[in-house]
């Protein structure tokens, strides 16, 4: 029996990259799956359902207030809570400041802060019902560099870090632990195509572990995060970035 058995898991930006690897995962640890992106997420359902595991496949703009809510109808078909949510979605545009408009900020918040908002009200509800619930959201181990271009995303990503910290606290009476995780860069779709191999060989070779992060280096802190063990385990940041960024 998986460490997730009988538990349902909400994955967003479930179509690839991380979100796509750590749906397979939980699924593999005996979770069915939620699998919510902007994009079509069929091929995570193939993978999820080899692990002999229930998928739905939601296709949303998590930073849509309405589109949640027309999420919690598609559930419904799987199960009429969720156990555990996992806060992928989200993306990486840089951007000089002195060009940046007001429409990117506003979008990138939206996309990166405002969606892990309205997921967490999408299942907090029935977690609190239940007695028990994980929820883990992405930020960003940026915060702790000096990169140029990520105003608006190391704004969004901080905002990420007090979020999770503050709905630690309101959630933690119900048996429900929130925490945040932050990768390094990583090779996966979004980390080609906005960093490039060649930015992604440099951070690696600043790590303490000297290889280009993937998708699959997360896997074992996100599957402690969303588990029985994660029990006393609440408002924390877990830094998985190959020793990069020290806190």
């Amino acid at each position: 029996m998986g460490t997730h058995s009988g538990r349902v898991a909400v994955v967003t930006g479930a179509a690839s990259g991380f979100g796509r690897a750590i749906a397979v995962e939980l699924a593999r640890r005996g979770a069915d799956i939620v699998a919510v992106d902007l994009h079509d997420a069929q091929e995570t359902a193939s993978d999820v359902e080899a692990q002999q595991r229930k998928v739905i496949c939601v296709t949303a703009d998590v930073s849509n207030p309405d589109a949640v809510a027309a999420t919690a109808d598609s559930m419904t078909a799987l199960s009429a809570n969720a156990d555990i949510l996992v806060n992928c979605a989200g993306v990486f545009p840089f951007q000089d400041f002195f060009e940046l408009t007001f429409e990117q900020w506003k979008r990138t918040q939206a996309i990166n802060l405002d969606s892990q908002f309205l997921m967490a009200k999408l299942v907090a509800q029935g977690m609190r019902e239940a007695g028990w619930g994980r929820i883990v959201n992405f930020a960003s181990n940026s915060l702790g560099l000096a990169v140029p271009g990520l105003t608006h995303y190391m704004a969004s990503k901080g905002g990420v870090i007090g979020f999770t910290r503050a709905l630690a606290t309101d959630l933690a009476p119900f048996g429900i632990t929130v925490n945040a995780i932050c990768p390094t860069a990583s090779r996966t779709p979004g980390g080609q195509s906005n960093i490039g191999d060649d930015m992604l060989e440099m951070v690696a070779n600043m790590q303490a572990i000297k290889h280009v992060g993937t998708a699959a280096d997360i896997l074992g802190t996100v599957a402690f995060l969303t588990s029985d063990d994660c029990g006393f385990l609440t408002g924390q940041t877990i830094v998985a970035d190959g020793g990069l960024m020290r806190v």
